[in-house]
């Protein structure tokens, strides 16, 4: 019988840490996944490493290589290659605790049905075990991303998907020299399909690394532009709060600025928004690129 659930990890020059990512796996308390690693064109022996592991065979491991894209270009793949009723995505720098996998099969057992988009669990620091943001107010309760960050809710969370619906979804563009769009793109697109189900259960032990992209946020900003244009483009389409749908305006402009783009208010979908949060969306370019210097080691 074909497994229920794949974990992908999408995986870019992590043979270092993604040892660590396997480990946990193996340990899972219930092995009924597959593990499909997503080898986004890395150059340091990852592939050989991954195929030892399918060698030795303790998990059920499919291994795709493609030219190096980025995050989103991976996860793209994945949702392409996925056959199972669900998915998660792990990083390669995460770990899963021992019981994760059997509390999202035992979960979905109970409460899961085609009328939700899938679960969200809860993170945790590798490091100290804290909780990362909130937990949610109920066990097995509905809500949609957007609206638990509406509700004051902070912190990322482990977001386990329903495939059928994910692949309905538009994959992440591609924008030429560019490699990062913001994932939260597709689930913004779910959530308006169909609420998750709430899961006060820790799921992934998040390792925050240096080279990480949400450690170097202001130099994606200044490399992609294109895709955080995008991005907030979307937002402003589809964020339910006026304040925010502003927020997310600010940052279309300043990096539509970024990008050059001379034509960003009449491609916006809220160009009255847009040109008010043109003065404040140049300021926060003049942040990022001042913040990007000092991070280069431009400043003191």
């Amino acid at each position: 019988m074909k497994p229920l659930l794949t974990v992908f990890t999408p995986a870019f020059n992590r043979a270092d840490c993604l040892r660590h990512c396997y480990e946990s796996l193996r340990k899972q308390t219930c092995r009924d996944f597959i593990w499909l690693v997503v080898d986004d064109g890395s150059s340091d022996g990852t592939g050989d490493l991954v195929k030892e592991w399918m060698r030795a065979g303790e998990l059920e491991i499919q291994y795709h290589y493609k030219e190096n894209g980025g995050m989103h270009t991976a996860h793209n793949a994945a949702y392409e290659l996925v056959s199972t009723e669900l998915n998660v995505c792990l990083d390669s720098d995460d770990r899963m605790p021992e019981d994760a996998v059997a509390s999202i099969l035992e979960f979905w057992e109970r409460h899961g049905s085609d009328r939700v988009a899938g679960m969200a669990g809860l993170d945790a620091d590798a490091a100290t075990g804290e909780l990362i943001g909130t937990p949610f107010e109920e066990d097995a309760g509905e809500t949609t991303l957007n609206g638990f960050y509406a509700a004051g809710g902070r912190g990322d969370k482990k977001l386990v998907y329903r495939t059928a619906l994910m692949k309905q979804l538009p994959p992440y563009p591609v924008f030429p020299g560019e490699k990062y769009v913001g994932l939260g793109y597709k689930y913004m697109l779910a959530d308006r399909l169909a609420p998750l189900l709430t899961m006060n259960k820790v799921l992934c032990l998040v390792e925050y690394r240096e080279d990480g992209s949400s450690r170097n946020m202001f130099r994606q900003y200044v490399l992609n532009p294109r895709g955080f244009a995008f991005l907030r483009k979307e937002g402003m389409r589809y964020q339910p709060a006026r304040r925010r749908r502003f927020m997310e305006a600010v940052h279309y402009v300043s990096a539509s600025l970024l990008a050059r783009n001379p034509r960003f208010l009449r491609e916006s979908p809220r160009p009255f928004l847009t040109l008010a949060a043109v003065p404040f969306g140049l300021a926060l370019m003049c942040l990022i690129l001042v913040k990007n210097r000092k991070g280069k080691g431009g400043g003191k």
